[in-house]
């Protein structure tokens, strides 16, 4: 069974955004979604990850319709077997980092892998405050915060875009592994066509569509 599957999806703002979106991702499978800016990547992303209802077409996260189910079956998704990681880190500036990604685990009634945050390189700095931080180690924080919950699938939004490219790659190792690991599932939004194409699939989202282009 697939985790994620999407039927036809479509959605417009005054415009018509995209239609006709069908994609499914199963355990250790990931995909990447590119295409140029104002297509509409995020907000397939957002629709996707229980955020935002499409105008048509059903979204299934484990086999269950995520736009018919009530409320409180929504939130449990996104308590414990949703994580996003968002362009904009949505971090609590006034706390510290260690707190933030404690936080997340306490919600979810996970532990901590102490490993996880070595590899992401931020092991050093737990106990800066997140104002302190650069805008590259907060979104590794962010990173940390998602994955401190063990979730079953990730929804990405360019979680590389304030990093170079070495720590980029470092920080995409670390997903990679993890839903390998976790049998979990990734849907990755991003302009890097260097890492768009270490994933399962790489889609360009068209107005008509998803599509596999060379």
């Amino acid at each position: 069974m697939s985790l994620l599957h999407v039927n036809n999806i479509s959605h417009s703002f005054d415009y018509k955004l995209f239609e006709n979106v069908n994609f499914s991702l199963s355990c250790r499978e990931s995909m990447a979604i590119l295409g140029v800016s104002g297509s509409g990547k995020s907000t397939l992303l957002h629709i996707c990850s229980t955020l935002l209802k499409p105008n048509a077409g059903e979204v299934s996260l484990f086999g269950n319709n995520i736009y018919q189910q009530s409320d409180d079956e929504t939130l449990r998704l996104r308590r414990y077997d949703v994580g996003i990681i968002f362009q904009s880190h949505y971090l609590f500036k006034g706390f510290y980092a260690n707190e933030n990604i404690e936080l997340s685990s306490f919600i979810s009634d996970k532990e901590i892998d102490e490993t996880l945050l070595k590899r992401l390189g931020i092991a050093d700095f737990m106990d800066y405050k997140v104002g302190d931080l650069s805008g590259g180690q907060q979104q590794r924080v962010s990173i940390a915060r998602v994955l401190a919950k063990k979730p079953k699938i990730i929804f990405a939004d360019e979680p590389t875009g304030n990093l170079d490219d070495k720590t980029a790659q470092e920080v995409m190792d670390v997903l990679f592994e993890y839903i390998e690991r976790e049998n979990a599932t990734l849907l990755l939004v991003t302009h890097n066509q260097n890492l768009a194409k270490q994933c399962t699939y790489k889609r360009y989202l068209h107005v008509d569509g998803l599509k596999e282009e060379s």
